[in-house]
Parts: C-alpha cells; sequence; structure tokens
C-alpha cells in the first residue's frame, strides 16, 4: 500500500485549514446571535449569545473575550451575565447615573460562577468557557443581556456594531448580517415570543493563525520491532535558536505572568520542542483483534489541558471494539467514510491534562477488529494517518520511518557441512 494518497490527504487538509474550512467538521464554526428584545426611543435591550458549533475544538481558559465597534456614540447603560473590562469615558454624561460603558471598542468578559444572582442571566457565568459540541453539548453556550442607549438619548435607528471579535488566537469573524427573528419558548412551550430583529455573525478558526508553529507531535512503536520512532526534529521549534526557551531537567526557572495574569507557555527541551506529545504503540495482536496504547504527555510546565480531546484518522477506526480510560465517538461527517474518532477524558478521572512534572500525561486503550481484506501490519498501516490535539493537527513521523515488519524471507545461508556429506554419500550408494 502506497503512502502518495495519504501525503495528499495531509496537504489537502493543510491548504484547507489555512482558510479556516476543516474537512473533519465542514459546518463547525462560532456563532454570535445578537437579539434586539425591546426597544424604546431612547435605548433598547440586546441578548447577545456565543454559540460553539464545533465538534471537537472549544474554548479553554482563559476563555472569550467578545469585542466589537459601535457604529455611532452608542453606550451600555446596564449589563447582565458579564462585565465591560473598562468604563471608559463617559464625561458627555450630566447627572447622577452614568452610563455603565462608553467605550467605543466595549471588552466584554464573561462572569464566573460566584456572580451574584441579580446579575446572572441563562447560560452565563463559566468564566469565558465554552465546551465543544460533543463532549459536554449543555456547556457550549454563553450568553449575556444589556441596555444599549445613545449620547442623544434618541435611538431611531438600529445599526449593528462591526469588527467583532472573541479574543481567541485563530478565531477570525465576518460581518454580522440579519436573519429570521429569533423565537424563545414560554410556558413550557405552550406559548412562544419572538424578538424584535435578529444578527448573526461567523466566527472560523485557522491553525495557521492561532499559532506560527504546530503545537504537537506523534512518536510511534510496535511490538514487532524494537525501533520507537520519535517526534520529527524541530517539530514545534528548534532548541537554541534566538527567542526559543525551554527548561532542561532538573530546571524550575522563575516566570513573570503576563498582562492577563496567565504564565507564558515553557516546555521542556527536546528535540522536537512541542508542549504536547502523542506516542502511537501498536502493543498487542491477536488472532481477530489487535491492541493499540495511546499516551499523551504534557510537556508544558506552566499550563493544564482541561477538556481535552484527541481526534485521530485510521481506516481500522470503522471496526473498533472497546476504548478503556478514554470516552470515544465516530467522527462521521461523510456518510459511508467512518475512519476518524474523537477521544476525550471522563470527568473526575481525567479529563485534566496536568502540566509537566506533575504527573502529566493520560493514557487508554482500544482493541480493534482485523477486518479481512484491509487489516494488515505491513507497509505502517497500523499507525494513523493523522492526529489533532485540541483541533490542531500534530506533527507526524515520516512514512519511510515508520516501524516495519521483520524480514521473514527464506534464509539465504550456504548449506552446511553434514549436509553436503549426506547429499555426497546418497549419490555413492545409488551409483
Amino acid at each position: 500500500m502506497g503512502w502518495s494518497w495519504i501525503l495528499i490527504i495531509q496537504l489537502n487538509f493543510l491548504i484547507g485549514n489555512a482558510d479556516g474550512y476543516d474537512p473533519l467538521d465542514p459546518n463547525g464554526n462560532i456563532a454570535i446571535k445578537w437579539d434586539v428584545l425591546q426597544w424604546s426611543s431612547s435605548s433598547y435591550d440586546a441578548r447577545v449569545s456565543i454559540i460553539n458549533y464545533q465538534l471537537y475544538r472549544h474554548i479553554e481558559t482563559p476563555g472569550w473575550k467578545l469585542s466589537w465597534t459601535w457604529p455611532g456614540d452608542e453606550v451600555i447603560w446596564d449589563m447582565w451575565g458579564a462585565l465591560a473590562h473598562e468604563q471608559g469615558n463617559c464625561s458627555e454624561f450630566k447627572g447622577e447615573q452614568l452610563p455603565y460603558c462608553c467605550e467605543k471598542t466595549p471588552l466584554i468578559l464573561d462572569r464566573g460562577p460566584g456572580t451574584p444572582f441579580n446579575k446572572q442571566v441563562a447560560n452565563c457565568c463559566r468564566d469565558g468557557l465554552l465546551t465543544s459540541m460533543i463532549q459536554d453539548p449543555s456547556k457550549h453556550g454563553a450568553m449575556f443581556q444589556m441596555n444599549v442607549g445613545t449620547a442623544s438619548s434618541n435611538v431611531s435607528d438600529m445599526t449593528m456594531p462591526r469588527n467583532f471579535s472573541l479574543g481567541v488566537p485563530g478565531y477570525t469573524c465576518g460581518d454580522p448580517f440579519q436573519v429570521p427573528p429569533s423565537r424563545f419558548p414560554e410556558e413550557g412551550g405552550r406559548r412562544w415570543t419572538q424578538a424584535l430583529m435578529t444578527w448573526n455573525v461567523s466566527c472560523s478558526y485557522s491553525q495557521f493563525l492561532a499559532s506560527t508553529a504546530p503545537t504537537c507531535c506523534v512518536s510511534l512503536s510496535a511490538f514487532y520491532n524494537s525501533t520507537i520512532v520519535p517526534c520529527p526534529q524541530c517539530s514545534c521549534g528548534c532548541e537554541g535558536i534566538p527567542g526559543t526557551k525551554c527548561a532542561k531537567p532538573g530546571e524550575t526557572p522563575l516566570l513573570l505572568p503576563q498582562g492577563d495574569g496567565q504564565q507564558p507557555d515553557l516546555v521542556r527541551c527536546s528535540r522536537h520542542m512541542c508542549p504536547i506529545r502523542v506516542h502511537w504503540h501498536v502493543k498487542t495482536s491477536y488472532r481477530e483483534y489487535w491492541r493499540v496504547k495511546i499516551t499523551v504527555t504534557n510537556l508544558n510546565l506552566v499550563k493544564n489541558y482541561s477538556a481535552w480531546n484527541l481526534v485521530v484518522l485510521h481506516p481500522n477506526l470503522q471496526s473498533i471494539t472497546q476504548v478503556f480510560s478514554f470516552n470515544y465517538r465516530s467522527l462521521n461527517e461523510h456518510g459511508t467514510i467512518n475512519d476518524t474518532g474523537m477521544f476525550w477524558g471522563i470527568q473526575y478521572y481525567n479529563e485534566l491534562l496536568l502540566q509537566a512534572g506533575e504527573s502529566g500525561n493520560v493514557q487508554t486503550e482500544m482493541l480493534l477488529h482485523k477486518d479481512p481484506g484491509i487489516f494488515t501490519f505491513r507497509e505502517g498501516w497500523a499507525f494513523p494517518r493523522k492526529i489533532s490535539f485540541n483541533g490542531d493537527q500534530c506533527v507526524m513521523p515520516s512514512p519511510d520511518e515508520y516501524p516495519r515488519l521483520p524480514n521473514t524471507g527464506p534464509s539465504a545461508t550456504p548449506p552446511s557441512l553434514c549436509i553436503i556429506l549426506l547429499l555426497s554419500l546418497s549419490v555413492i550408494v545409488m551409483l
């Protein structure tokens, strides 16, 4: 089996992913919905929803930070379920009550779980975290509400703001477009109300915009070969290059927090310099099944990965029999092709991948049925075609380096002296 078609698939994935399109999640995006609920001559109430429609990408710490640019002199008088980072210059307003936010480009942050009840709305207050559609559909959305007015106290027209941003690396948001008004159930679904107007904003993800270098790599091994194929050298960076920092074993460098309170990434020094390494080991071969062990190691010294996930492409995943210690779901997005699956941690057990030095790895094993006609250990077939961690594609070793089956062909050694003598004796007897 040749590797040319595998390289073509990977090349197409890289080209498609450059503009935000993901063939494994073709309809995935994060949608911002802007619902106008009430409107008076002086202000209007808007409900803003952020919904993650991606199958396996999620928003983790420090969370989303939504921003936009007002088209005119709009201000926010009050807000529930979120907070504006800056109040801004409200000197145009006189009186006892000032607007909540007068920024031309406000930065909106999600509130935390300890938010007072009178400042909460439904689906709010999760510190900006959004799960993926598959891992936890109940927490893949966020919502807040605000009262918007103008400096002139006259809201005669509705013009949507522009330049929306999620504040998460890799995401690009388009312009708002008007859609049919949203409908809301009441009284257990016996009555429905609807918004006055609704706009949507679609935000897509690109790995190339998120990071200048890959963030994970893959190493390989098998029971039938003593060779361990490591992650390719300089997969995520090269040790010793100016501006590249890493910590050698035993070092505990002092790190200063950045402006948002988050530590800059620092990884263990290695030949690949990746914060995440995924190891695929072909462990055992039975009569009708074969067993694989997957180990995910966190080499980042300052970051834990919450709600992590792996997406694996392998032709035998269509016949996966059992998965141990991880959750699993097939990603059958193209109908007849069922060669891609998603793995993620079990809640309260291994859903948190701790940083390096704190048992920073999670492991699973899985059994796969040996499908007649496609199963083989030859030519590296037992190894994955592609692996992604948290939605980012990992660097794979070159197919030419994959562990191969040992050569089991007949020996070419010359016949021994005893065999030669026996043959000679048999010829003499015949004579």
